[in-house]
């Protein structure tokens, strides 16, 4: 039975509407007659309310999620018992949830899929932090504020509960679409049993559906148990290998495959969101804020268009054209007073740069599934250091591949061919080694995987190399004053405890 509308509870706040409904409460729209203010109230069913077991799981709710302050959590208010009714008075959230969202847009585009994982992911990170499970981590339990940003709701299942899993008479605890093979099967469950809810919440979110169908509830956790997640990739195009790692690790069935912890899972969302912001050229929405608040070395690896806010890069514009335009005036100036033009700038050595074509930049990863963030590839020659092509994720903190070959790379069409002296490196992941190749002919024709080694393949070398590349570093190219067109940045080890290596800018000198 649930309380009437217009009811004042606590003696201060008033329902007004009811806006959710659930088997032990009913959720209301409410108003503090107090503060004057909205607030979202949820009553205890007062058909239970007499059960002291509800009533002390409803006290438990209270009490555990007012102990976490977060942007990413719904803040919790007051709680209280009124006549026979209990209520938690939480801070009211205007707008829809995310399935309610999903439901009306389809998959939504992937940087925004990302960024919402990631503040849901940050908002786990805090609850875990004070030892507390949600046990319940489904988009019906997100709420997307007036600012667009996801607050979790609804711990009305938190980890303090006795009951677990799937019991004698089919019940599960949590909903199973998002249920963790753990919790379905009745085990311990851990913050990594929010973890797989998290994953399939993102699976749903770049699919626009849940992975798993059943006749019943029960099907469909037996599922959770014994089936794998369907590929990503198979089920949304030009989804990148590195977000199809991640969904796969936060979903693994093994405890010891799946993210440990969620601030793991959160600095690789992270990452991802970079590479698919960078992918896509650019970022709308909720992507823009999280983009902001990545820690700064991951931000570096976005174009500067997306890190910069819009009014600043139309600033940093209007600052270049006068820049531009008092250094003509000054040229023109001197010029007529018969100094003459200013120097050129020469790359030190005696060396000078190749100037390549912009599509000059071809990822390269022949003994891997498949090319290797090929969208980024400009990023390596474009100029700006800001910008980086990036590897995949490689969570072994290898390069080797399943084939047995080792390596991955990047090279360059310096068409018609020149003889290189150097390359120079900037990237920000240094601590990589690389060796450097070239060639005339290449053999693009055998399938990703294949183990025929690199020499086989047309590229003559290694010509130089380095075990441990700086950012700025000069790698000498010996070629034997042979002209080359295709010059190769193949590399072999990873930055020490890292997963992935850039390239921000490539330079051929001769």
């Amino acid at each position: 039975m649930s309380t009437p509308v217009g009811t004042l509870v606590g003696g201060r706040y008033r329902l007004d509407e009811r806006i959710g409904h659930g088997g032990m409460s009913t959720v209301y729209r409410g108003f503090d007659t107090v503060l004057e203010r909205q607030v979202a109230i949820k009553v205890l069913h007062r058909s239970i309310a007499t059960d002291s077991d509800q009533l002390e799981r409803f006290r438990r709710e209270a009490r555990a999620v007012a102990q976490l302050n977060h942007p990413h959590i719904v803040t919790v208010i007051d709680a209280g018992e009124d006549d026979s009714t209990a209520y938690i008075v939480f801070e009211y959230v205007d707008g829809e949830n995310l399935k309610d969202l999903v439901r009306r847009e389809g998959p939504l585009p992937l940087p925004e899929a990302i960024a919402y994982a990631v503040e849901i992911s940050r908002g786990l990170a805090a609850a875990h932090a004070h030892h507390i499970v949600h046990r319940d981590v489904k988009p019906q339990n997100v709420l997307i504020d007036a600012e667009g940003s996801a607050k979790i709701t609804d711990f009305g299942i938190a980890r303090t509960l006795t009951e677990e899993g799937l019991t004698a008479d089919g019940r599960v605890l949590g909903t199973t679409d998002y249920v963790s093979p753990e919790q379905a099967l009745g085990h311990p469950v851990t913050p990594q049993s929010d973890i797989y809810s998290l994953g399939i919440v993102l699976f749903e979110l770049v699919t626009g559906d849940v992975p798993f169908h059943g006749e019943t509830p029960v099907a469909v956790a037996m599922k959770h148990v014994r089936e794998e997640v369907p590929d990503l990739q198979a089920r949304r195009g030009h989804v990148s290998a590195a977000l199809a790692a991640v969904v796969e690790r936060a979903t693994a069935k093994d405890l010891a495959r799946r993210y440990p912890d969620a601030q793991s899972l959160t600095g690789d969302l992270e990452d991802v969101l970079t590479i698919e912001a960078a992918r896509s050229g650019q970022a709308t929405g909720e992507a823009t804020m999280v983009l902001r608040s990545l820690p700064e070395p991951t931000r570096r690896r976005l174009p500067f268009s997306i890190r910069v806010r819009p009014g600043v890069l139309v600033l940093l514009v209007l600052l270049a054209l006068a820049a531009a335009g008092i250094t003509l005036y000054l040229l023109a100036r001197n010029t007529s007073r018969g100094v003459g033009p200013a120097p050129a700038v020469v790359v030190p050595h005696a060396l000078h740069a190749d100037q390549i074509g912009q599509n000059a930049a071809h990822d390269y990863n022949p003994f891997g599934t498949g090319p290797e963030n090929p969208n980024l590839d400009s990023f390596a020659i474009d100029g700006n250091p800001s910008t980086a092509w990036s590897t995949e994720q490689y969570y072994s903190g290898t390069l080797k591949h399943a084939s047995g070959g080792i390596g991955v790379g990047m090279y360059l069409d310096a068409s018609p061919g020149i003889v290189a002296k150097a390359i120079d490196i900037l990237t920000p992941t240094p601590g990589f080694s690389v060796l450097v190749y070239a060639a005339n002919h290449i053999d693009l024709g055998l399938p990703y995987g294949d183990t025929t080694p690199l020499t086989a393949r047309g590229w003559v070398g290694p010509l130089g190399g380095d075990a441990h590349v700086r950012n700025g570093a000069r790698i000498a190219i010996d070629t034997r004053g042979r002209r080359y067109r295709y010059y190769l940045v193949w590399l072999t080890t990873l930055p020490p405890g890292q997963q992935q290596a850039s390239l921000g800018e490539l330079t051929l000198l001769y």
